[in-house]
């Protein structure tokens, strides 16, 4: 505006050039005139002042921060934020403060990542010797001993067997697929298998029940399977995996010349375990949409998926662990 002011001092075909108002052509003219290339910088603006103080944004959360139940409100595990603005409210009323809107207590929510509505899983272990168990583990998965078999042992129960009342309806365009609400329950099975993290093989075994006995007949198969050599079983904490009053895992390996080696995963760290892995990808691509209406079904397409993964997809897993420095490079189990 100033340079072209200098070529034609006509306001009006200034403003008509560049397309602005006359009058905000003769304010930045003005500042010129009054303070050189100084008057055409942004001066200091005030901006609207706040309504909320620095108070009312710590008592929002603060609030947020506690239990429904420690400011009076009863049978609320995790606060709604309808609740949360009625105590916000009433708490700002006792002390003078000034009223916030429901929005203005979200903001001040969302400015400090804050979500009090929600609540999510957490595990910690509290194992005193995680680190240990956790660094035996991960040596027999990146460096077994040689000659020796590594096996990761678990359960998988609940498999459940529901039939649906009217049959699942394919996807269409601009349709996803559907499923009736209404189900038939046709009994559970439980799953007992072994996964070599080397190969990634899997051997499994179907049965309506999983008691001690149930799992000492599985040992003796992988026995079977494993005839020479040391085999090492990785496995959790559940109580049939541990040796108990009958001395069920000293008399079975006594009875296999001590060549298993049991390993236990730390307290709360099942995740350690790579079966768990397997047992995912078996319950996203056979069990969570399956439609089974015996437990011949159910057992049918979880062998079959077995069967299927050991002839066509088994490999290691590339499975590495975080939590501290362990392992360097590429870990490929």
């Amino acid at each position: 505006m100033v340079l072209m002011l200098a070529e034609d001092p006509c306001v009006s075909q200034v403003a008509e050039r560049l397309d602005v108002d006359r009058k905000t052509v003769r304010l930045w003219r003005d500042r010129y005139v009054a303070r050189g290339l100084k008057g055409l910088e942004e001066l200091p603006r005030s901006g609207r002042p706040p309504t909320i103080d620095g108070l009312s944004r710590c008592q929002v959360i603060a609030v947020a921060c506690g239990k429904p139940a420690d400011f009076g409100v009863p049978f609320h595990q995790v606060w709604t934020l309808d609740r949360l603005h009625e105590v916000v409210l009433k708490i700002q009323r006792q002390n003078g403060g000034p009223e916030l809107s429901r929005s203005s207590m979200i903001r001040i929510l969302n400015n400090a990542e804050m979500r009090p509505h929600r609540m999510r899983l957490w595990l910690h272990s509290p194992d005193p010797k995680f680190r240990d168990k956790v660094t035996e583990i991960c040596a027999l998965y990146v460096a077994p001993p040689s000659g020796a078999a590594v096996l990761c042992v678990d359960e998988k129960t609940g498999m459940q067997a529901l039939g649906r009342k009217h049959p699942v309806r394919a996807p269409a365009p601009g349709r996803p697929g559907r499923m009736d609400y209404e189900y038939v329950r046709n009994g559970t099975s439980k799953l007992l298998a072994a996964f070599n993290p080397h190969t990634g093989e899997v051997y499994g075994e179907v049965r309506e029940h999983r008691k001690a006995a149930d799992l000492v007949e599985f040992m003796e198969e992988l026995a079977r399977r494993h005839p020479t050599g040391d085999v090492h079983i990785v496995w959790d904490n559940l109580n049939i995996h541990l040796d108990g009053s009958e001395r069920r895992w000293t008399r079975f390996n006594s009875r296999h010349g001590n060549r298993f080696h049991f390993h236990y995963t730390p307290l709360h760290a099942s995740w350690v375990n790579q079966i768990e892995l397997f047992f995912g990808i078996l319950q996203k691509r056979v069990l969570r949409y399956g439609v089974f209406d015996s437990l011949e079904q159910l057992d049918r397409a979880v062998l079959g998926f077995i069967g299927h993964w050991n002839a066509n997809e088994r490999h290691p897993f590339c499975w590495t662990f975080k939590g501290y420095p362990l392992q360097r490079g590429r870990q490929a189990a």
